[in-house]
């Protein structure tokens, strides 16, 4: 197994960023950020419904284990966009350092 390396081709800096375009990189650190914290979340919400039995009157079957991964996706995207849990305000930090330095 191999150590994961950063490519120095993602610490490069951006040539000819225009003035307009900074808020769009802003813009895209953030949508980031929160996607990052939505994918952790879900899998954080994952074990809670591993267990759970879905062989009841009105349970799913098969058709529900299917698609209990959406639904997870759906409940981490809307616990960020209601403030989450913070993640995304570190991680979005922590990518706006890195782009300053890199420039």
């Amino acid at each position: 197994m191999t150590d994961l390396a950063v490519s120095t081709d993602l610490l490069r800096p951006v040539q000819g960023l225009a003035a307009n375009t900074v808020g769009a990189s802003k813009d895209k650190i953030k949508s980031t950020a929160e996607a990052f914290e939505a994918s952790f979340l879900s899998q954080m919400l994952k074990p809670m419904f591993e267990g759970l039995s879905t062989d009841g009157l009105f349970g799913g079957g098969q058709a529900e284990a299917t698609w209990r991964s959406f639904m997870l996706d759906e409940m981490a995207k809307k616990t960020v966009s209601a403030g989450g849990i913070g993640l995304a305000g570190s991680v979005m930090n922590e990518m706006m350092k890195m782009q300053e330095g890199a420039q």
